[in-house]
């Protein structure tokens, strides 16, 4: 049922208080086929998950669709594996969970990443060495044109870092209704390679981890440094790790000899974003209600009663700072609207 002039403030992780023009929450793929086949409604459609990577800087003037389809399946696909398949509007953390407790591997290090299974592959999630794409299957999707239903494969969504198809040339197109992974069922695969894992196993002393002890030490690491949404408004890391070459990593390197690294793609070297912005004295700096998190750079905060807008210029303030300190030019991971 469509709502007018509804607060999006409990539907958005960094807490800002803007309107939507149109609101309708849907629970089943039927209710989107139908609200889109209507055609007469205000477009363009924002689908809305759990709010954990947006940033909203102004009243929403069109229809909001806040994407609540739930559900989780699995089946055994031999060889040790198996297909699960969740709704798009199950929340992510507890679809791990889910996972784990049936014994299923290969989503433990992606452990208490906010927001939905369907934003999920939209963003291509990663942490602690790991990647949504590698246990990625296939999803379904919604045209948000036609009404009619899409299978994409692993191949269709070209994943990238931080990004796939739904951020670039299909962004706004499809709606996301459910997401299929292949896990492990036996003889999983561990991913302590992180360094901060192997500290955290360390210290429990433990030498032979199962998918519950990443699982674990993952939130460990988590909780360790990052604001929960639930006391201080934020989205989660607000800039991507840039990736540079080699010769301006020398550089870098030549002046700031511990500078954190790790290998990217195609050659390149990936530099901790967050370092980057600590290094410019960005760390802990307040602006009235909002600030950047004085335990993480890499996360701005909403301490309450802040605007989006101001979220956004103080984000561009520390992109110019970055810049003209390291020449590198920071990308935003959270979406701004």
């Amino acid at each position: 049922m469509l709502s007018k002039d509804i607060s999006l403030l409990p539907y958005n992780t960094f807490g800002i208080d803007v309107k939507a023009n149109l609101f309708v929450e849907i629970t089943e793929i039927e209710d989107l086929v139908q609200i889109v086949k209507q055609g007469n409604l205000a477009l363009p459609f924002f689908i809305l998950g759990g709010g954990s990577n947006l940033l909203l800087t102004r009243d929403v003037p069109f229809l909001v669709v806040k994407n609540s389809i739930k559900g989780k399946s699995f089946n055994s696909a031999g060889l040790g594996k198996v297909l699960v398949t969740a709704g798009a509007g199950e929340n992510w953390h507890e679809f791990v969970v889910w996972c784990l407790e049936h014994n299923f591997g290969g989503l433990e290090n992606l452990s208490l990443i906010p927001g939905t299974v369907g934003a999920a592959p939209i963003q291509n999630i990663g942490a602690y060495g790991v990647e949504l794409k590698d246990v990625f299957y296939s999803l379904k999707a919604v045209d948000l044109d036609s009404g009619e239903t899409k299978i994409f494969s692993r191949e269709d969504c070209n994943f990238g870092y931080r990004s796939s198809i739904f951020k670039q040339e299909l962004k706004g197109r499809y709606c996301i209704v459910e997401v299929s992974f292949l896990l492990t069922s036996e003889d999983h695969i561990i991913n302590d390679n992180y360094g901060a894992i192997k500290s955290v196993l360390n210290k429990k002393a433990v030498a032979h981890p199962g998918i519950k002890d990443i699982h674990q030490a993952v939130i460990d690491i988590r909780r360790s440094k990052l604001p929960d949404p639930s006391e201080i408004g934020n989205a989660g890391s607000f800039f991507k790790n840039p990736e540079i070459s080699q010769n301006h990593f020398n550089k870098i390197k030549a002046i700031h000899p511990d500078v954190p690294n790790y290998p990217g793609r195609e050659g390149l070297i990936k530099v901790p974003a967050g370092w980057l912005i600590e290094q410019c004295g960005w760390k802990g700096k307040r602006r009235g209600p909002i600030g950047c998190y004085d335990k993480q750079a890499l996360i701005l905060v909403n301490y309450g009663g802040g605007k989006g807008e101001k979220i956004k210029e103080l984000s561009e303030d520390i992109a110019a700072d970055v810049f003209e300190t390291f020449g590198i030019k920071l990308q935003r991971e959270v979406n701004v609207l």
